[in-house]
């Protein structure tokens, strides 16, 4: 319910996690939150003792402080109470906890592009978790979820194998095969086949062979029908550890991309590779910070905006504006827009480089020595 200038309010309800992640970044300090919520209430008797019970009521909150475990996937928000109730004094502290499956309705003076269309991200269908990823080299692994906004750690699995003796080799082959058994119930228990359309498995050496090998000598032994039927979507690529960040290299891979070519995490991935390769060879067409991207936008040289969504949460209205004008104002010249998502490995690799960096179509002088030394005082 949006009026001609943009103000009014939305009523969602999050289905998965993912979408508590959502409006984690759809809520800003000074926005109006409704939604049912338990208060703990005094009551008093008529013979005058004092009870206290919990009781379910719906409030209207101003925001003034947000909470986002990422692991849990909780969202906690505080503030004071706006709107009368027989429960809560107005102006009262409280926090709501949303959850998943439980409607809230959302309020905003303002509602800009960068918003708007997160939410008709959110509600497509289509940008649910589409790429699993498992690291193995020997001993740690990590499984993984790669959605359109995060990189979940689901499992980690950790063995200590011992190393090959000479002529006895039995220890190591009895730890290694434990390992192997561990990350197999992992991926068992945290991997949807249904909606993941590739798992990685990624290791240095011929770890991740051998543990395919592994686990489908062992799917056909036990007739485990799941690993057997999505066979197919398994994708052995190199990497140089098990960690996380491994993920990405494994991203990168040309026979990785082809296969997740509709995956917005691997568009992500390449166009920050991208940037890094320009910045090496043509370094004219490459910018990173606020002031010299927007000098390139002014010249119209935009080709690719890559901007991180962690800009977008910034308190101060102004700054947050400014950063709304230049995606608007790089859509309208014909540029390609990226919002990298702060829970993303690529993201948090953006974020080192300032949050926002563009891709030219053509050379554009740097700014002069004065105006940068200018430009970093004020910021």
């Amino acid at each position: 319910d949006l009026e001609k200038d943009n103000a009014g309010q939305v009523t969602l309800i999050p289905e998965e996690p993912e979408d508590m992640w959502h409006t984690y970044n759809l809520l800003q300090v000074g926005d109006s939150l409704r939604a049912s919520t338990i208060r703990k209430v005094q009551t008093e008797s008529a013979t005058g003792s004092v009870g206290s019970n919990r009781i379910r009521t719906t409030l209207t909150l101003c925001v003034e402080a947000i909470d986002f475990d990422s692991q849990a996937c909780q969202l906690r928000v505080k503030g004071t109470n706006i709107q009368e109730n027989e429960y809560v004094k107005m102006g009262a502290y409280h926090t709501i906890e949303l959850e998943p499956n439980r409607q809230f309705t959302l309020a905003k003076k303002q509602w800009d592009s960068v918003v708007l269309e997160r939410i008709e991200q959110a509600c497509d269908p289509a940008w649910s978790a589409d790429v699993a990823g498992g690291g193995l080299p020997g001993g740690l692994a990590h499984v993984c979820l790669v959605t359109p906004s995060m990189t979940l750690t689901r499992a980690k699995v950790e063995v200590n194998i011992p190393r090959k003796r000479k002529g006895n080799c039995s220890q190591h082959d009895r730890a290694l095969e434990r390992f192997y058994e561990q990350v197999v119930q992992a991926i068992q228990r945290h991997i949807n086949f249904e909606v993941v359309k590739c798992v990685l498995v990624a290791s240095p050496g011929f770890v991740r062979e051998q543990f395919c090998d592994y686990m489908f000598q062992q799917a056909v032994k036990t007739d485990n029908k799941l690993l057997l039927e999505n066979r197919s979507k398994f994708l052995q690529v190199h990497s140089s550890s098990g960690h996380k960040y491994a993920l990405k290299e494994a991203l990168c891979d040309p026979a990785v991309t082809s296969r997740l070519s509709d995956t917005k995490a691997a568009g992500e991935v390449k166009a920050l590779d991208d940037f890094y390769k320009m910045l090496q060879h043509e370094p004219d067409r490459a910018f990173y910070g606020l002031k010299h991207v927007e000098k390139a936008n002014e010249a119209m040289a935009i080709d690719t905006l890559l901007i991180s969504d962690e800009l977008f949460r910034h308190q101060d209205v102004a700054t947050r504006a400014r950063y709304v004008k230049l995606v608007d104002s790089v859509r309208e010249n014909m540029g390609t827009v990226r919002i990298f998502s702060s829970l993303h490995v690529s993201g948090e690799q953006l974020g080192q480089l300032t949050g926002v960096a563009a891709i030219l179509r053509f050379p554009v002088a740097e700014l002069s020595d004065q105006e940068d030394e200018s430009s970093s005082e004020e910021d």
